[in-house]
């Protein structure tokens, strides 16, 4: 359900309504379709529902079940009004038809499709059409005084779902510089254009700290905080100290709820956006860059305020002793990026200046702290070896280049430290509704078995008893699979067996870290659930019980909301990518490579198999149709078509390879 939905559904109060619908609030509460509850919370009625709508091939429709209490209900066509496939409805029972409970559409509350995307297209037989980008079907789209057919070939067209009417004709498929605006608008994600009133709020802050917005703060500017981030980097969101003598890690995190209040405009932009979407060539970002890359960013040589995770640790066990928070200011001494820190534990440097010796005679025995952490984290939780392919992109937005992001020593020292924060942030909630957290629950043992099946192919096996539990099974696979140097591409397959990380008011753990609790507290520059949790975490500090039920009482909504965001956002990313290598592999029509088999489904055979190429690229995936081998074999291939509409590549097996 939609965050709305759920809203209606739980219990809401017209305040806490998001703005885009209140004017759907307004309607139904003409209709009368609410009740008070025991909290003083309006909610539906018992005789209306809302949910997403089905529709059969006979043009009837269903209200899909939210729960295994519920029942679908059947909506005749009549009934429909101009409900579509997909859209979220309301709904009001009414009595039976042909034994089954029914009921009729009263509003559509949230389309399947408010735009797409469609482009010109002529086929083999020269008939014109415009194909829908995402499907490949053809569409109608409508330019009053303008004949479609006069655009070239591939123009690409932003459509308005309801009315068919073409909004903006945004660019041409030939053009390298259009596949930007295609990967953001197919998953909903705005570019780094904000509304002038959250500009105004932003330019309104000032540039740097004022005296009065020290005062109530700890100061911690003495210490010798540093920051260690990519080297692109604009936005520092943590630094961290290490206080050797008593054992005590400060993870300090960019300060974003000082700057941005409820309801304030960058607080509705940053929730419509929820996430900084990060593309190969540029970033679009959760928050105005005023913000994000100057004020709110923790930069060397600066007073910044932040938000301040302090965690004694045992120095024995290395176990938490004691998990504090509060509002701090810092003054960061140092900027580094992760080769920097890399160089200096590889020994290849070792001159500093006074500032780096003082950060380094922390930073190393930490570094050796972690190590301890890590190892003792992978005893319950899991590494994954599976590679990230980076993109270089050039002035002209084609390819130029790529390359395989490892972890790094830095990258893990890091890592451990936010890992500490944010188990410390999701301790302070009990799990049952009254806090933020990043879940990731067990996988089914059937998508396990069904793994194994497929690995049994390559000989894989792994005995798998009655009382067998996933992570027992998975620890299984990834020594059969070291045994025969296949780790990073099990891993692969593993992960894609696993169920998505998202966010829930309600506690599961986190199945891939092997922890009870966890949270996002580390990263309120670019996800919009880290700035949530500071305000929980604040308002509970501060005994601001008006905030506090304010949030808790439409975390659930906000948390459907976020876990959205996140997803359209990687779509997002992993789209771009794959348009970027369409482009590549389309000046390469006819060309052969060698190539290893990804992936091969194994229940339906039609689907084929997934192969990638191995070139001075990395990371390029073709699709076959046909192919005579086995899971990880070398085969060599010949690319026969890319199509950069779908992004996609097509290609043919042409003979097998050793080794």
């Amino acid at each position: 359900m939609s965050p709305f939905a759920i809203q209606l559904t739980r219990g809401f109060l017209p305040e806490d309504l998001e703005e885009e619908d209140y004017s759907k609030y307004e309607i139904l509460e003409g209709l009368g379709v609410f009740e008070r509850d025991e909290r003083g919370l309006l909610k539906l009625h018992s005789l209306y529902r809302i949910g997403r709508l089905y529709i059969a091939k006979d043009g009837r429709g269903y209200l899909e079940a939210e729960s295994k209490e519920e029942k679908d209900l059947l909506i005749d066509p009549k009934d429909l009004e101009d409900a579509k496939h997909g859209d979220e409805v309301l709904v009001r029972r009414i009595i039976a038809r042909r034994g089954r409970a029914s009921a009729r559409v009263i509003l559509v509350t949230r389309p399947a499709h408010i735009t797409y995307l469609g482009y010109t297209h002529r086929d083999a037989s020269g008939d014109f059409a415009v194909l829908n980008l995402k499907t490949g079907q053809p569409t109608e789209a409508i330019m009053p005084g303008m004949d479609l057919k006069a655009f070239k070939l591939g123009t690409v067209l932003l459509i308005d779902a309801e009315s068919s009417r073409v909004r903006e004709v945004l660019g041409h498929l030939g053009d390298p510089r259009v596949d930007e605006r295609i990967s953001l608008l197919l998953y909903g994600r705005k570019d780094d254009r904000f509304e002038p009133d959250a500009v105004e709020q932003a330019l309104a802050i000032p540039s740097e700290v004022l005296p009065e917005e020290i005062e109530g703060r700890l100061d911690l500017r003495d210490l010798s905080f540093c920051t260690i981030d990519p080297v692109t980097a604009k936005d520092f969101d943590d630094a961290i100290y290490f206080d050797l003598k008593h054992h005590v890690l400060y993870v300090a995190i960019a300060d974003v709820s000082h700057y941005v209040p409820y309801f304030s405009p960058i607080d509705k932009e940053a929730k419509e956006r929820g996430f900084t979407t990060y593309l190969p060539h540029k970033a679009f970002p959760m928050l105005p860059r005023e913000l994000s890359e100057n004020i709110c960013s923790l930069k060397p040589h600066v007073d910044r305020l932040a938000f301040v995770a302090k965690i004694t640790l045992d120095p024995e066990t290395l176990r938490p002793l004691k998990e504090e928070f509060f509002e701090g200011v810092i003054h960061s001494k140092r900027r580094f990026n992760y080769d920097e820190i890399d160089a200096v534990l590889e020994g290849k440097k070792s001159d500093f200046t006074p500032a780096e010796e003082e950060i380094f005679s922390w930073l190393l025995p930490l570094q050796k702290l972690t190590l301890r952490l890590k190892q003792a984290r992978l005893k319950e939780g899991f590494d994954f070896r599976s590679d990230e392919v980076k993109l270089s992109i050039d002035a002209d937005h084609e390819l130029k280049e790529t390359t395989i992001e490892t972890g790094t020593p830095s990258h893990s020292l890091i890592e451990e430290c936010m890992l500490l924060a944010n188990q410390a942030a999701a301790k302070r909630f009990e799990g049952d509704g009254d806090g933020i957290f990043r879940i990731h629950e067990a996988p089914e043992m059937s998508k396990i078995e069904e793994l194994l099946e497929e690995l049994a192919t390559v000989g894989i096996f792994v005995e798998v008893s009655d009382e067998a539990k996933a992570p027992a099974v998975i620890r299984a696979i990834q020594r059969e699979a070291e045994r025969l140097g296949l780790q990073s591409e099990v891993d692969t397959l593993i992960i894609q067996s696993l169920r998505r990380a998202s966010y829930s008011p309600f506690n599961v753990g986190h199945f891939g870290l092997g922890f009870k609790q966890y949270s996002h507290f580390t990263s309120p520059i670019r996800r919009y659930p880290d700035l949530i949790l500071h305000r929980l975490i604040k308002s509970d500090l501060q005994k601001d019980t008006e905030k506090e039920a304010y949030l808790l009482r439409n975390i659930e909504s906000l948390c459907v909301r976020v876990s959205e965001l996140e997803r359209d956002a990687t779509k997002a990313e992993w789209d771009f990518r794959d348009r970027k290598f369409a482009r590549w592999a389309k000046r390469r029509i006819g060309q052969r490579f060698p190539a290893q088999i990804l992936e091969i489904d194994l229940e339906d055979t039609n689907k084929g198999a997934k192969a990638v190429i191995e070139c001075e690229m990395q990371g390029i995936v073709v699709q076959l149709r046909e192919y005579d081998a086995l899971l990880f074999e070398r085969i060599e291939v010949e690319i026969t078509e890319a199509d950069i509409a779908k992004a996609v590549i097509e290609a043919k097996q042409t003979g097998k390879l050793e080794g």
